[in-house]
């Protein structure tokens, strides 16, 4: 199948890191590429039976024009109607963060000038690529994700991912560092026993066997995974049927340290039995956000 995935985002959120993957794995890729070629490229690369390459991956950004850039989901529309596979990766991250990066890099945002601030250049961009935002078939915020981070998330459930399968992903994360924006149903487990109370176990997370032993004695933790187990075998399956690509489960806890990973293992864990190919993610026991590059 002739497969096209579009990496879009805001500037300094890892646009390029992800290129780079996609290309590593075989795809032809281009960055940076005007909205009102990508008839012709399509044209000239996948359409073309000689040309060699069924896998390609451009980049797309606020250097468009505004009007180009909403009309992109109907020439979406009219390439998926041509049996090109389209997916939209959109990468996200918070203001503080980019703010950081730009000043680490001391690289000049795309839409900087001597009139505004940079804080001032990236709200544009948020404001110009909103309709790019909506088309989006996963979005992954970067805020708290190190390039090698990034790189696993492209290759293991965007590059390797069946065409013909939902990528499903469950992934804990905290409350006190707010909700995750890939999230497409979100569970609330703050009303279980938290193990953070426990002195013994506050520096533990939900992987280690003491936290796990502190939750499986409760039974109303075995409550709450069989009521999300329950609704997830029961709504999956509609959103298979309606061709999605991906969809996130967040699980969610005060620090997401403890009760939420536990719960993202205990899930993932059951719903294997009818997917194998489940992916699990923990907010806030990852490494943490080194300098990503537009």
């Amino acid at each position: 199948m002739k497969r096209l995935i579009i990496v879009s985002g805001l500037s300094g959120s890892g646009k390029s890191v992800a290129l780079n993957v996609l290309e590593d794995l075989g795809y032809f890729c281009i960055d940076n590429l005007p909205v009102s070629l990508l008839d012709h490229l399509t044209a000239d690369v996948l359409a073309d039976p000689h040309s060699g390459s069924e896998k390609v991956a451009i980049g797309i950004d606020a250097r468009n024009k505004s009007a180009d850039l909403n009309i992109l989901g109907e020439q979406m529309s009219r390439l998926r109607a041509r049996g090109i596979h389209i997916e939209l990766l959109y990468l996200a991250t918070n203001d503080d963060v980019l703010l950081k990066r730009y000043g680490e890099t001391r690289r000049k945002h795309p839409l900087a000038d001597d009139d505004s601030s940079l804080r001032e250049a990236i709200a544009r961009e948020r404001v110009k690529l909103a309709p790019v935002t909506n088309l989006a078939d996963l979005i992954i915020d970067t805020s708290r994700t190190s390039v090698y981070e990034l790189r696993d998330l492209v290759r293991e459930r965007v590059a390797a991912r069946d065409v013909h399968k939902l990528s499903i992903q469950i992934e804990s994360f905290g409350y006190k560092h707010g909700l995750p924006p890939d999230a497409d149903y979100v569970f609330d487990v703050r009303c279980l026993p938290n193990p953070y109370w426990d002195a013994s176990l506050r520096r533990q997370t939900g992987l280690d066997a003491a936290v796990i032993q502190f939750l499986s004695d409760h039974e109303i933790v075995e409550a709450m995974h069989t009521s999300i187990v329950t609704f997830c075998k029961q709504w999956l399956p509609q959103f298979e049927n309606l061709s999605r690509s991906y969809l996130t489960i967040a699980i969610g806890c005060t620090g997401g340290q403890h009760r939420s990973v536990y719960m993202a293992e205990r899930v993932a864990a059951t719903l294997r039995a009818y997917d194998t190919g489940i992916k699990v993610r923990h907010h806030e026991l990852m490494s943490g956000a080194g300098p990503l590059y537009t």
